[in-house]
C-alpha cells in the first residue's frame, strides 16, 4: 500500500499557513501551470508532426497555436481548477447586461488610452522594449493576421481571461481587497508573457510592468461586473485593433515590400504591448 503521509503532512501544513501567504503562492502556481501546459502540449503536438512528415503553414501552425494554448492549455488549466473548486466554468460567463455593455466598451477605449500614454511615456525615456513573437509572425506572414483578429475574440481573450481574471485574480481575492488582488493578477499576467517576448532582459521586464498597467482594466472591469464575457471581450477587441493596424501597415505601407522592417519602424512601440501569446 502507497503511503501519502508526507504528503497529507505538507498540506496540512501548507493550509495551516495566513489565507494571504497560500494565496500568493496558489495564484501565481495557476497562472505558470498554464504556460508550462502550453509548452508541453505544443512540444509534444508539433513533434508528432514533425515525425510524419506533416510540415504546417503559417495560418495552420497560428491556428493549431491558438487552439493548443488559449483554447486546451489555458482554458483546461483554468477549469480543472475552477471544477476541482466547485464552480462550473462556464459560470463565469453571463449574458451581458446593458451595464455590462457600457463598461466593456468603455474598458476598450480605455485600454487604446492607456496603450497611447505608455507608448508616449516608454518614447520619452527612451526605455528598452522587447518585442512580441506572434507580432513579428504576423508581420512576416501577413495572412495570418487575418486569422488573429476573429481569434482575438475567440481564443485569445476568453482563454487568457478564464485563466488569469476568472482563476488567478478570483484566487487571490479569496484573500486580499481589490485594490491588492487585481494588481497582483496583472504583474502574474504580465509575467507569465515574458516568453513570448525577445530581446534584452531589461526590455522584457520594462514591457512586462506596461502589459501590467494597460490590464489593471481587464482586472477591475471583471471586478466591477462580475461578468468574464467583459474583461474578454476588451482583451480580443484590444487585440483585434492591433491585428489589423498591423495589417494595414505590412499590406498597404509604404514599405509593404519590407514587412518586418514596416512594422518596426510605425509600431514598434505599439506591437510590444500587444497582450496576446
Amino acid at each position: 500500500m502507497v503511503s501519502f503521509g508526507p504528503l497529507q503532512t505538507l498540506t496540512a501544513w501548507f493550509r495551516s499557513l495566513d489565507p494571504r501567504i497560500q494565496a500568493l503562492v496558489v495564484a501565481p502556481a495557476i497562472g505558470f501551470s498554464g504556460i508550462v501546459a502550453a509548452g508541453v502540449i505544443v512540444l509534444v503536438v508539433f513533434l508528432a508532426l514533425g515525425l510524419v512528415g506533416y510540415q504546417p503553414s503559417p495560418l495552420v501552425l497560428i491556428g493549431l497555436s491558438l487552439v493548443l494554448v488559449q483554447g486546451i492549455s489555458f482554458g483546461g488549466v483554468a477549469s480543472a481548477y475552477l471544477i476541482r473548486t466547485g464552480r462550473p466554468p462556464l459560470s463565469l460567463f453571463g449574458v451581458p447586461t446593458l451595464r455590462d455593455v457600457v463598461v466593456a466598451v468603455g474598458g476598450f477605449f480605455g485600454s487604446l488610452l492607456i496603450l497611447v500614454a505608455a507608448s508616449t511615456l516608454a518614447q520619452q525615456a527612451d526605455a528598452p522594449t522587447a518585442e512580441n513573437e506572434i507580432a513579428q509572425f504576423g508581420a512576416e506572414n501577413p495572412e495570418v493576421l487575418l486569422l488573429l483578429i476573429p481569434a482575438a475574440f475567440i481564443f485569445i481573450g476568453p482563454g487568457e481571461e478564464i485563466l488569469f481574471r476568472g482563476v488567478v485574480q478570483s484566487r487571490l481575492r479569496e484573500a486580499f481587497s481589490p485594490w491588492v488582488a487585481i494588481p497582483l493578477a496583472s504583474v502574474i499576467f504580465g509575467a507569465v508573457h515574458y516568453v513570448a517576448l525577445t530581446g534584452a532582459p531589461s526590455g522584457r521586464i520594462v514591457t512586462i510592468g506596461i502589459l501590467s498597467t494597460l490590464t489593471l482594466v481587464f482586472g477591475a472591469t471583471y471586478e466591477y461586473t462580475d461578468n468574464l464575457v467583459v474583461p474578454s471581450f476588451i482583451h480580443g477587441a484590444y487585440d483585434a485593433v492591433l491585428f489589423a493596424g498591423l495589417y494595414v501597415v505590412v499590406v498597404y505601407g509604404p514599405e509593404a515590400g519590407s514587412p518586418s522592417e514596416t512594422a518596426s519602424l510605425v509600431l514598434a512601440d505599439v506591437l510590444t504591448l500587444l497582450p496576446a501569446i
